[in-house]
C-alpha cells in the first residue's frame, strides 16, 4: 500500500536548550490520519522535541516541515493554525466556563482586538460536542474532574481545526477509566483524519491505540516502527531499566508485564 504524503517531517532534529543539546538524529514522518506515540523516561527529551515542534524552542540542528513548508519560515499564527496542543491536564486559576476555555482555541483564527465571530463559535461548539461534553459547557473549569478537564483541553485544541494535534502526556495523573476515554478519543480523532503525536510512560497506551512508535533515550532515537515491532523486552530494558515481559492475550491483544523482583 502507497504511503501518505507527510503532513509532518522531522530529519536529523537536534533538540535542547541555549548551550545544552538533550537529542540528536531525531526523524520521523507523520501522516494525516495517523497515531504516533512517543515513550521515553523523565528527562529523556519527550516535552522538549514537542515544544520544538511546536516552534517555542528553535533547533540545534535538523528540519522540521509542515505540509512542506519550513517550520522556520511560518509565522505562530500559521503554526497555532495547523498545529493545535494539548498540555497535561491543569486545575486552572481562573473560573472560565469550559465553553469559554474551549472557545479560545480560536485565538489563532481572530484578528486582534476582535471578538469572536459566528464561526469561531460554531467550531467551539462543535468541538465540545465532538468530545461529548455538552453538559459541562456552562461549568467552570476549575470545578470539574481531572479527565473532565482533559476533554475540554483536547476540545480547546480542536476548535483550532489543526491538521496536527500534539497531545504532551494526555492521560497523566488520570484514574484509569479516564485515561480510555482520552484515549479512545485519540482514536476516534485520527480516524476523522487529524495527525495525532502524543507522549506517555505507558509502553501499553502504544501498542493499543498507536499506528507507531517512537522510542526516545540516551539523547537520541532509539526504535521507531510499528509498536508490536519496536516495543520489546530488550528495548524497554534499556529504556527504562527494568525487564519486562511482553504477554500476548487469547484475543491478540499485547500487553506489558514489568518483572516487580527486578533490582537494580
Amino acid at each position: 500500500m502507497t504511503r501518505a504524503a507527510a503532513m509532518l517531517s522531522v530529519e536529523g532534529l537536534a533538540i535542547g536548550f541555549p548551550r545544552r543539546t538533550v537529542g540528536a538524529g531525531i526523524g520521523f514522518s507523520l501522516c494525516a490520519g495517523e497515531v504516533l506515540c512517543v515513550l521515553g523516561p523523565n528527562g529523556g527529551g519527550k516535552t522538549t522535541l514537542f515544544r520544538t515542534l511546536l516552534g517555542l524552542l528553535a533547533p540545534h540542528a535538523g528540519t522540521v516541515r509542515l505540509d512542506g513548508m519550513a517550520l522556520a519560515e511560518l509565522s505562530r499564527r500559521e503554526i497555532a493554525r495547523r498545529i493545535g496542543y494539548v498540555p497535561q491536564a491543569h486545575a486552572g486559576v481562573f473560573a472560565f466556563t469550559v465553553s469559554e476555555m474551549v472557545l479560545m482555541g480560536r485565538t489563532a483564527h481572530v484578528n486582534l482586538f476582535a471578538a469572536p465571530s459566528a464561526r469561531d463559535r460554531e467550531a467551539a461548539e462543535r468541538a465540545i460536542e465532538t468530545l461529548g461534553i455538552g453538559h459541562l459547557a456552562e461549568r467552570a473549569f476549575t470545578e470539574i474532574s481531572g479527565g473532565e478537564r482533559q476533554l475540554a483541553l483536547i476540545a480547546r485544541a480542536l476548535a483550532q481545526e489543526p491538521q496536527l494535534l500534539v497531545m504532551d502526556e494526555p492521560t497523566s495523573s488520570l484514574d484509569f477509566g479516564n485515561q480510555v476515554r482520552v484515549l479512545v478519543h485519540v482514536r476516534h480523532l485520527a480516524a476523522q483524519g487529524i495527525s495525532v503525536l502524543l507522549s506517555s510512560h505507558q509502553p501499553d497506551h502504544a501498542l493499543q491505540i498507536a499506528d507507531r512508535a517512537l522510542l526516545l533515550g540516551e539523547g537520541k532515537a532509539l526504535a521507531l516502527g510499528a509498536p508490536r515491532d519496536v516495543i520489546r523486552p530488550d528495548t524497554l530494558q534499556r529504556l527504562y531499566g527494568i525487564d519486562v515481559r511482553i504477554v500476548e492475550t487469547a484475543d491478540g491483544v499485547h500487553t506489558c508485564l514489568p518483572d516487580y523482583a527486578t533490582r537494580r
